[in-house]
């Protein structure tokens, strides 16, 4: 890779979410990694990415456009961190190009369940590039310590994933792009598909129909853009029905800033529960056999966690667990893969299409039956 044993990444897209990987990946220097180049078309964005880069010794080249990039031939790894309705033409145009680059794509993977597939069918092409979504909620300590439980059958048979994210307003963005439907995907797809790949993860099967309920009844009311007041939802109550059985909730609250926990996610089984709050980093969990006086609680840690960001470490882990697949060369595939990040793409545009319509939305409207053959872990 490159003249030296270096992992030699370039960035498209240095804005918050940009600049949040430069720094995960400075931390991950010692791994022998190096940011090379940055390409975004947002000047201040450039040089606030520019500052960054000084202070860690990094010189950057500096380009306008993702093509420039990939035709500079400097990167073997792509972080692609821009605004969400650019990420299908960029994969697209990276796939398509003829230097192999592997790729970690910002959540969502793309917009539109449309644009999903063309990435997937386009990605098989090209076996010999790895391609990661940044679904990276699975990293954070507590999360993957529940993941474990379940996964080592403590809770037996899950039954029901309930998942409540009570938070602030989504941020100020370049030129406000994320403050409408047609840049986002929606807030269901832009926000939650975090959750819901959580869900079905820990329902071990796909989602079969999905009912939901939301609203805009706080934020953003009084901004204007161009003559446009923002469509994003602010609040939502969404349930999965998964092909096993079991079922999943979501609880969406985007003025809940009065709140000690920003996510909490409960997990029950048919022989015990288990608990993760966030940022407190605490799991709890027991058996319906020990009862409640049986109810262990644990602190969950990650000691390898060198930077805790914006996501309490996970974005770190996240560049960890991709930086080892990269150095596999092969061997071992990404740990979120295409197909994960269509799928929960496609659990928000049904969410979001049963606002709309105001009734249950079937998988199948939004995405072939064809999900059914690759369901995920535990």
């Amino acid at each position: 890779m490159g003249g030296d044993d270096a992992v030699k990444y370039g960035i498209i897209g240095v804005g918050m979410m940009g600049r949040e990987h430069l720094i995960n990946l400075h931390h991950l220097q010692p791994f022998g990694v190096r940011v090379v180049a940055i390409a975004d078309p947002h000047v201040p964005s450039q040089q606030l990415a520019l500052d960054l880069s000084a202070s860690f010794g990094w010189p950057l080249k500096v380009f306008s456009g993702h093509k420039e990039l990939l035709d500079s031939r400097l990167c073997d790894v792509l972080v692609v961190s821009s605004p969400n309705m650019t990420h299908y033409q960029i994969l697209i145009d990276i796939i398509n190009h003829p230097k192999a680059h592997h790729v970690l794509v910002e959540k969502p993977l793309c917009t539109t369940v449309a644009h999903c597939r063309e990435v997937v069918e386009t990605a098989k092409a090209r076996p010999e590039m790895l391609v990661q979504v940044g679904l990276e909620y699975r990293y954070m300590p507590p999360v993957a310590k529940l993941i474990e439980i379940v996964k080592g059958g403590a809770l037996g048979q899950v039954k029901m994933v309930a998942i409540r994210e009570h938070r602030f307003p989504f941020l100020v963005k370049v030129h406000n792009w994320n403050r409408f439907n047609v840049n986002t995907g929606g807030t269901l797809v832009e926000k939650c598909c975090h959750f819901f790949d959580l869900m079905r993860l820990f329902a071990g099967a796909n989602p079969v129909r999905v009912m939901a309920s939301g609203a805009i009844d706080v934020n953003h009311k009084d901004e204007i853009y161009d003559g446009k007041v923002p469509d994003i939802i602010d609040n939502a109550y969404v349930i999965v029905e998964f092909e096993n059985g079991s079922r999943g909730m979501l609880d969406l609250c985007m003025f809940a800033e009065g709140s000690k926990n920003e996510q909490e996610i409960a997990v029950v089984g048919d022989t015990g529960k288990g608990e993760a709050f966030v940022p407190e980093s605490i799991v709890r969990f027991g058996s319906r056999a020990a009862g409640r006086e049986g109810v262990q609680t644990l602190t969950a840690a990650d000691d390898r966690i060198k930077y805790d960001g914006l996501h309490h470490g996970s974005s770190y882990l996240e560049h960890l667990n991709f930086l080892d697949a990269v150095r596999a060369k092969g061997v071992r595939a990404p740990a979120v893969d295409l197909q994960d990040g269509l799928i929960s793409v496609a659990m928000g545009v049904a969410a979001q299409l049963s606002i709309e319509k105001g009734r249950f939305v079937e998988m199948a409207e939004v995405i072939d039956e064809g999900i059914s053959k690759c369901a995920p872990g535990p």
